[in-house]
């Protein structure tokens, strides 16, 4: 019997640029037909750091050099820009992908908006970089003019960063479980969704991003998904990771994941967010599971071959 399925995609499923993009998509197109060939119902959620570093380097470069006086294109408009431009190339590819499989399953993006709290201590504490490096005197000069916080990354030079604060609710929760109930393959969420805080009937668009996984772990909470699959760059989660102690987890229960998250043996801002959502999928209710592995091993993870389930 099929599952119902979100799927978190990681960067490495759509590229860097847009020639690159649409070349990733048809080989992630492929991996989550194979699921929906099985008879699964899919929801696809997805990353955006480059593509929303792109066109908030594009919006920022055209205030910049306009004549007139241009209004700073805020971050929330340019994550919208990004769920749309992906979704687009997302969409096709899989349609057509399940069109040569004989299989006309009807696929759509839906622009999806995520409240997050206006209070969250993520805002007082901005972390996350986004758009280009730059030296640090464009850097004071940006921070001086529109307000920015910046930080050296790395010694790679100045970045812009912003706060990641958690998601609390889903807008379009409704549409998407309408379309997904309805049979159809649902792309939403995209990096992370477009953070808005609510004041009465009105949404606001935050400057802030918020992380894929922990958006993707919330939505499959509220379509009552059976798993949460987060495709990232290795095939299984691991303890004791780039050691002569490594050991690769085919299993974990919530409990042993979190005290591995404790114990630090995931990386900040790469594998530990993901370990964390899988937890708290798993975690909201009996019998839900969480798989971490890699786009092309999806299928096998989810028939017990390969993979790191969270239960």
């Amino acid at each position: 019997m099929g599952k119902r399925i979100v799927i978190a995609l990681g960067g490495n499923a759509l590229g860097n640029t847009l020639t690159e993009q649409m070349t990733a998509v048809r080989h992630t197109a492929k991996a989550i037909a194979d699921l929906i060939e099985q008879g699964h119902e899919v929801i696809v959620s997805h990353g955006n750091g480059p593509q929303v570093g792109m066109i908030h380097h594009a919006m920022n470069e055209l205030t910049r050099v306009v004549e007139q006086d241009f209004p700073v294109i805020p971050l929330s408009v340019c994550v919208a820009m990004s769920q749309s431009y992906i979704g687009y190339d997302l969409q096709n590819a899989l349609r057509a992908e399940l069109l040569s499989r004989g299989i006309p399953k009807p696929c759509a993006t839906v622009i999806t908006q995520v409240v997050v709290d206006p209070n969250d201590p993520a805002f007082q504490t901005p972390t996350k970089p986004i758009g280009r490096f730059m030296s640090q005197e464009e850097a004071e000069k940006l921070q001086k003019e529109k307000g920015y916080v910046m930080m050296e990354d790395a010694g790679r030079g100045w970045r812009r960063v912003v706060a990641s604060p958690k998601p609390r609710d889903i807008v379009e929760i409704d549409t998407v479980r309408a379309l997904f109930n309805a049979g159809q393959v649902v792309i939403a969420g995209g990096g992370g969704g477009i953070p808005v805080t609510r004041e009465g009937v009105q949404l606001h668009g935050a400057s802030a991003v918020i992380d894929k996984d922990f958006c993707s772990c919330l939505i499959a909470q509220q379509v009552d998904a059976d798993l949460l699959i987060i495709l990232t760059a290795v095939e299984k989660c691991a303890i004791h990771f780039g050691t002569p102690e490594q050991q690769w987890l085919d299993r974990m229960t919530t409990q042993e994941a979190r005290q591995y998250c404790a114990e630090g043996q995931f990386a900040t801002g790469s594998m530990l967010p993901k370990v964390e959502a899988a937890i708290k999928f798993a975690e909201s209710a009996p019998g839900r599971q969480a798989l971490i592995t890699l786009l092309e091993k999806a299928k096998d993870g989810l028939e017990g071959k390969t993979g790191t389930i969270i239960a």
